[in-house]
């Protein structure tokens, strides 16, 4: 997939758990789980918004595309 997701890298560069962003966005663990690990299809906006409200980010912090070679 020519969309790569780097939610673990601004967690990391925030410092913030898993855990902890899963409470402040309001989705389960297992569905952040998902998309920090890139086995999504989809991800809605307003989890896209909440996501970044919290981490004090972009949508492109998040999301990377990269073309197929």
């Amino acid at each position: 997939m020519p969309i790569i997701l780097r939610l673990d890298r601004v967690m990391a560069d925030r410092k913030i758990s898993l855990n902890e962003l899963s409470e402040k966005v309001g989705i389960a663990n297992v569905n952040l789980s998902k998309i920090k690990t890139g086995k999504i299809s989809a991800i809605r906006f307003s989890t896209l918004e909440a996501i970044c409200e919290i981490l004090d980010c972009q949508p492109g912090d998040i999301l990377e595309y990269q073309r197929k070679e």
